[in-house]
């Protein structure tokens, strides 16, 4: 495989997306850093196929990075290679409002082939070609300049050794037929809407313990009031407010900006600037939270009672005793939602009652909760017994 020297420059780039964009396949990886700010600080971008390999700069002055974008979103003759790429594509997607597409993740196509729930790269790259990795350079300053060529390598490894491992991938997939149960997991992680980041959907990621319309109205207007604030001075969230400190500015509003001075995790600044003024007017806007928009309780989801959460807990065993039958992830197969949902009664829009994982899961589970299917101890062993076999 050929290894570009760093790409800087606009047309090197152009040219290499031409080439590129002929393959059937290419593996992409990003670099960057958000320990600082609100959006990821895109670092260096590598790619490559079969053929050929390359770190890109995005941070050298002048860089058009459209080809690259167009090959990654607009091109749907290649497919996107990457290994665990959630947050990948969310830089893509702040770049360009679209995540690549088609799109291959090699992580969940080893949870299809038994190699766990979330295999890390490193032990990816060892499993499939008996290499261990350096991980030195790991957690670099990958913003700093020049990068060297440590790093560099580092970063190249990423893919290159992916391009060798895909080809190998696909056709364990293909010689087993389980690349077509990958489908709908890469078109759920490849969902725009997964990276959207409305500031309205924000109060979503903090737990609050109320369940109250009005405290939750307030979360939710605070939650929206940081997120433009984050975003604004490109700050993370926790460096405006810490989650804790606006559930409980929501549960317990102060009545005047000055009272700020008394919250804790608050500086007493607030108290008399603008941001504090900011503040206190997203709690004085909140309206209670309409009924429709009311989070569903922890303790009662889908209406699960006491005899439907061992029923779930028996699920549970099904599911890990069926995923170990068939070597795949658990995962793959159910969710606990999904599995707590069925033993509550709902059988419509569960993924485990359709297509492939109705066949290697969802049936045996609807008959157990129906009463079809039962766990026996034989042997000493654990046996699933159908009311037909007793019979």
């Amino acid at each position: 495989m050929h290894i570009h020297p760093l790409i800087t420059d606009s047309a090197s780039l152009a040219n290499l997306c031409t080439r590129l964009a002929q393959s059937d396949f290419v593996c992409v990886d990003t670099e960057f850093m958000r320990e600082n700010t609100f959006w990821p600080e895109l670092c260096l971008i590598q790619i490559a196929d079969e053929n050929e390999a390359a770190a890109i700069d995005p941070k050298a002055p002048g860089l058009d990075l459209a080809p690259l974008l167009e090959l990654m979103v607009a091109n749907e003759d290649v497919l996107k290679v990457f290994h665990a790429g959630g947050q990948d594509l969310e830089i893509v997607y702040n770049l360009t409002g679209k995540t690549p597409h088609p799109l291959f993740d090699t992580q969940i196509a080893a949870m299809a082939l038994g190699q766990g729930e979330q295999i890390g790269y490193s032990n990816l790259v060892d499993a499939w070609l008996g290499l261990q990795i350096d991980k030195g350079a790991r957690f670099t300053d990958w913003s700093r300049r020049p990068l060297d060529a440590r790093q560099i390598d580092y970063a190249i490894g990423d893919v290159t050794h992916l391009a060798k491992i895909f080809p190998k991938m696909l056709e364990r997939l293909r010689r087993t037929g389980r690349g077509a149960w990958l489908d709908q997991e890469m078109e759920r992680i490849g969902d725009p809407a997964n990276y959207a980041n409305d500031p309205d959907e924000a109060w979503r990621r903090i737990r609050v313990p109320s369940r109250k319309a009005d405290v939750l109205g307030r979360l939710k207007s605070l939650a929206r009031w940081r997120e433009l604030e984050a975003r604004g001075k490109d700050l993370p969230r926790g460096r405006i407010v810490k989650d804790e400190t606006l559930a409980d500015l929501a549960s317990h509003p102060p009545r005047r900006q000055a009272d700020l001075a008394k919250v804790r995790g608050l500086s007493q600044t607030w108290a008399a600037n603008d941001i504090g003024g900011r503040l206190m007017a997203a709690i004085e806007s909140a309206v209670p939270m309409p009924a429709d928009e009311m989070p569903a309780r922890e303790d009662r989801k889908s209406g699960l009672g006491k005899d439907g959460a061992l029923v779930a807990d028996l699920l549970k065993l099904l599911l890990k005793i069926r995923a170990k039958e068939i070597d795949v992830a658990s995962r793959l197969l159910a969710r606990s939602d999904d599995l707590e949902a069925l033993a509550a009664g709902q059988r419509d829009g569960l993924s485990m009652l359709q297509g492939w994982r109705f066949e290697q899961f969802g049936r045996d589970a609807l008959a157990l909760v129906e009463g079809r299917l039962a766990f026996a101890v034989k042997n000493g062993k654990l046996k699933m017994t159908r009311a037909e076999d007793e019979a």
